[in-house]
C-alpha cells in the first residue's frame, strides 16, 4: 500500500487569496512521497527558500533535488540553495542537456553561472526514466507522440561548442504512483503535456490519472488548447493544476471540460 503524497507550491507565478506568500515567474514544488523529501526545481532567486521557511520546510533534509529543464526561472535558486543548506551527496536529477548554456534573443536563460554546480552536488545526468523510489520515476526524454505537439525551436542552446536551436529535449517531469492512478508534476511542459502524459502512462503501466501540477506551456487559447483539454478530458483525470507559464484564457478554455484547480505559492496538495 503506497502512502499518502503531500506537495507543497514554494515558487509559482500566482499568490492565493489571504495566503502571505511571495510569487514570482517561476515554478518550484517540494514532494513528500515514498520516502522522498524531494525538490523539483528551485524557481527565479530565494523565493522558494522563504516560503519554505514559512511553511516550515526544512529543505535541508532533502533527499533529492530534480530539474525539470534548464530555464532560470527554474533553475536560478539552485545556488542560493546551496548557500543556506549543505547539498553534499544529495543527488541533483537532470536530462544531460539541461545545464547547458542557452539564450532567448540577446537574453541569457540558462542555468545560473552557465551550469556550474554548487560545490557538492552529486549530478546525475539521465535521459532515460529513473526510478527514484518505488512509485516515483524522473521521465527522462520525453518522446513526441502527439501530432499537435511538435517539437519547436525557443531560443538556442551551446551544444558541442556551437550555438544551436534549442529544441528542449531536456524538458521531462515525475510520475508518481498512487492508489489512484498516476500524479504527475511537470515544470513547463515544453516537450508537451499530452506527450509527457503518454510517455507517464508506458513507463509506469498506468492509464488512470489522479492529477496533474504543473506549467503546461499554453501561453494563449488556441487549436492547440484545445486539442490539449480533448486529450486530458478523453483520460478522465482526478483534478489539474495548471500554473506558471499557462495563461489565464487558457486556463479558462481547460476549466470548460476539466476540473481545472487553482494554484498558488504556499499551496498543498495531498495526493
Amino acid at each position: 500500500m503506497v502512502d499518502r503524497g503531500m506537495l507543497w507550491v514554494l515558487a509559482d507565478n500566482n499568490t492565493l487569496i489571504d495566503r502571505y506568500f511571495l510569487g514570482e515567474p517561476a515554478a518550484s514544488y517540494y514532494l513528500e512521497f515514498d520516502g522522498l523529501r524531494l525538490l523539483l526545481d528551485t524557481g527565479y532567486s530565494d523565493v522558494f527558500l522563504r516560503n519554505a521557511e514559512q511553511l516550515g520546510i526544512d529543505l535541508g533534509r532533502l533527499t533529492h533535488i530534480v530539474l525539470s529543464h534548464g530555464h532560470n526561472d527554474h533553475t536560478n535558486g539552485l545556488w542560493p540553495l546551496a548557500e543556506r543548506y549543505d547539498l553534499t551527496g544529495i543527488p541533483l536529477i537532470t536530462h544531460p542537456r539541461c545545464l547547458l548554456p542557452r539564450w532567448y534573443e540577446e537574453e541569457y536563460i540558462g542555468p545560473p553561472d552557465q551550469g556550474i554546480l554548487p560545490p557538492g552536488c552529486n549530478h546525475y545526468p539521465n535521459a532515460e526514466p529513473l526510478w527514484l523510489s518505488e512509485h516515483c520515476v524522473f521521465l527522462g526524454e520525453i518522446p513526441v507522440t502527439h501530432d499537435f505537439e511538435q517539437r519547436r525551436p525557443l531560443g538556442r542552446i551551446l551544444l558541442d561548442g556551437q550555438e544551436q536551436p534549442d529544441l528542449l529535449t531536456d524538458d521531462t517531469a515525475l510520475a508518481c504512483k498512487t492508489p489512484e492512478g498516476l500524479f504527475i508534476v511537470t515544470g513547463c511542459s515544453h516537450s508537451g503535456i499530452c506527450n509527457i502524459v503518454s510517455h507517464a502512462q508506458e513507463i509506469c503501466g498506468e492509464k488512470r490519472i489522479a492529477g496533474i501540477i504543473g506549467g503546461f506551456h499554453l501561453p494563449r487559447a488556441n487549436s492547440r488548447v484545445q486539442k490539449t483539454a480533448a486529450f486530458l478530458k478523453s483520460l478522465d483525470p482526478g483534478a489539474l493544476y495548471p500554473c506558471h507559464c499557462v495563461s489565464l484564457a487558457a486556463k479558462i478554455e481547460l476549466a470548460k471540460i476539466l476540473p481545472v484547480q487553482e494554484v498558488g505559492s504556499g499551496m498543498c496538495i495531498e495526493f
